[in-house]
């Protein structure tokens, strides 16, 4: 057994291609921490977001902090903290703060998921 403590993981500046605005990581799960999941809090500065992309493997997002969006080419649905998002695998998506509010999410896809930009 291993506790994590997400208090005592210090938010990085993620300055990934897939980010557009500031945004910070929280690697709490990853690099063969655990065969099967990737865990990590991912908070967005207002108006930051992902580009489009989409997963090998479902991704499930729990809003901790604020409001975002969640879009698909076919809707935009405003995300609330203790609300959770399925993302199916390979579903074109980005998600994201709203214009006027910081956004965190705690974001979890299996160990072996790959993402792929589409913009």
């Amino acid at each position: 057994m291993r506790l994590i403590r997400s208090s005592e993981v210090a938010p990085v500046s993620d300055s990934s291609p897939i980010f557009i605005g500031p945004v910070t990581r929280q690697a709490l799960l990853g690099g063969g921490d655990s065969k099967d999941y990737n865990l990590a809090v991912v908070n967005f500065a207002p108006g930051a977001r992902n580009k489009f992309h989409r997963h090998t493997h479902d991704q499930v997002l729990f809003v901790t902090y604020g409001a975002g969006y969640v879009v698909t080419d076919t809707e935009k649905i405003e995300v609330h903290q203790g609300e959770i998002i399925l993302v199916p695998a390979t579903e074109k998506h980005w998600h994201g703060a709203t214009e006027h509010s910081a956004f965190s999410h705690i974001s979890l896809t299996a160990s072996n998921s790959t993402t792929e930009i589409l913009e």
